[in-house]
C-alpha cells in the first residue's frame, strides 16, 4: 500500500474553492489524456484507490474515473510543478479517458503555428 504523505500535500497550492487542476497523462505514451479538479481528499482517495478520484465542480461530488463507464485509470505516479499548484498524473488508461469516446478530450485542434 502508498503511503499518504500528508507534508507534501500540505505543499500544493489550492485555489479559492480548495481545488488544483490535475493533468492526466498516459505513462507509456505520454498522451495527454484529460484535465480536472481534485481537492485534498480527492488526493488522498487517489492515492489509497491508485485510480483517479476528482471532485466535480458542477455535481459538487467525488467520482472515480471509469467507476460507471469502466474507462479506468491506473495511478501510477503524481507529481507537482514547481509552483505546486498543478498535478499532472500518470495513468495506465483502460479504455477511453473522453465521455465523448475519444481516447483523449484533446482531440479538436484550435490553431497550428508554423
Amino acid at each position: 500500500m502508498t503511503k499518504i504523505n500528508l507534508k507534501m500535500i500540505n505543499k500544493l497550492k489550492f485555489d479559492k474553492a480548495g481545488l488544483i487542476p490535475a493533468i492526466i497523462q498516459d505513462y507509456k505514451k505520454n498522451d495527454v489524456l484529460m484535465v480536472a479538479y481534485m481537492n485534498k481528499e480527492s488526493i488522498k482517495r487517489t492515492i489509497k484507490l491508485r485510480r483517479t478520484c476528482f471532485w466535480s465542480r458542477s455535481r459538487k461530488e467525488y467520482w472515480v474515473k471509469g467507476e460507471t463507464s469502466g474507462n479506468i485509470q491506473e495511478v501510477k505516479a503524481i507529481y507537482f510543478d514547481c509552483d505546486a499548484d498543478a498535478l499532472l498524473i500518470k495513468v495506465k488508461q483502460a479504455g477511453v479517458a473522453c465521455h465523448t469516446g475519444k481516447r483523449s478530450c484533446f482531440f479538436r485542434k484550435l490553431c497550428a503555428i508554423r
